[in-house]
């Protein structure tokens, strides 16, 4: 919540706080985000050993902040359904269905990216 006294660069600073928090939260509990993080990762490493050029980095790098950011908002709308009704209920599920859909379609252009990046690269070693 904001707070009245905070001056701009106060402000600021309270949101990076918070943001940062949230960023923990997830990585510490949430399981989904422990795999792609995992996965950002791994790739990352993959980057560094196949020397990818300026421009791969940078795609690769939208996509992690894509899937990254799609698991996070999922998450949060599963935390908001559930507090709003903790029963299963058929319409609260088909919310959660769809919410969960922007992870996976984040998740497959991720995973045609790596290939566009990583295949002829590896073809080369083989």
């Amino acid at each position: 919540m904001k707070n009245p006294n905070d001056g701009f660069i106060k402000g600021r600073l309270r949101s990076i706080k918070f943001a940062l928090k949230g960023m923990w939260l997830l990585l510490t509990t949430e399981d989904s985000i422990k795999v792609q993080f995992s996965t950002a990762i791994l790739v990352t490493l993959l980057g560094f050993y196949f020397e990818i050029s300026s421009v791969e980095w940078m795609i690769q790098f939208l996509a992690i902040g894509l899937v990254l950011v799609a698991e996070a908002l999922n998450t949060a709308v599963e935390k908001v359904a559930d507090f709003i009704h903790p029963d299963y209920h058929e319409k609260i599920g088909f919310i959660k269905d769809i919410a969960a859909g922007a992870p996976a379609f984040a998740a497959l252009i991720s995973l045609i990216i790596c290939g566009i990046i990583y295949l002829p690269k590896i073809i080369v070693i083989l």
